[in-house]
């Protein structure tokens, strides 16, 4: 996960909707399942996808009431944080 995409989907999913960044998800998931996709393209498109369930949480916590800028940090540290595990 890279927190600056992250970062920026939050951003989009504040100027548009959060819906687009679900059924984008949902989107590549699909494409997914295309038998002929190189392991270079799935982890491609397995990157996107958890970059934006990250967006996707961050968003969700901002709109509970979490600063944009904690909520970012704090998802960043939990994903870290399970990393070194």
């Amino acid at each position: 996960m890279k927190l600056p995409i992250i970062k920026q989907l939050v951003n989009f999913a504040e100027e548009h909707d959060e819906d687009y960044l679900q059924e984008t998800a949902d989107t590549l998931e699909s494409v997914c399942e295309v038998s002929s996709l190189k392991d270079e393209e799935l982890d491609m498109i397995g990157e996107l996808i958890s970059n934006i369930y990250g967006a996707i949480e961050v968003t969700h916590e901002i709109k509970n009431g979490t600063p944009k800028k904690e909520a970012l940090n704090g998802f960043m540290s939990r994903v870290l944080g399970s990393i070194d595990k």
